[in-house]
Order: structure tokens, then sequence, then C-alpha cells
């Protein structure tokens, strides 16, 4: 439960590292930092549920 409420405050304050530490590298790091760098919250979005499913 701790690991995954760590994960959500990373992915709202760092969203490509929660989930290349939740997912590894792939096609789901490469489709965050391509949100993040457009704008930030549809980002932190596509992090926050990619932690949480």
């Amino acid at each position: 439960m701790d690991n995954k409420l760590i994960l959500i405050i990373l992915a709202i304050l760092l969203p490509p590292i929660a989930v290349l530490l939740k997912h590894g590298v792939g096609k789901d790091l490469i489709i965050n930092i391509i949100l993040c760098f457009i704008v930030w919250i549809p980002g932190v979005i596509h992090a926050v549920w990619l932690v949480t499913k």
C-alpha cells in the first residue's frame, strides 16, 4: 500500500519517473514523455492512470 501511495505522489510530481518505475522502459514510458512535453497535465493523468490500474 505504501508503495502505491509513493508512486501516485511521484506520478503527480514527476510522471515519467513513476511510469518508468511501474512499467519499465517501453511504449507507456514513451507515450508519457511525449504527453509531458506537449502539456504537463495529460502526462500526469496518464501516469496516475497507469500507476493505479
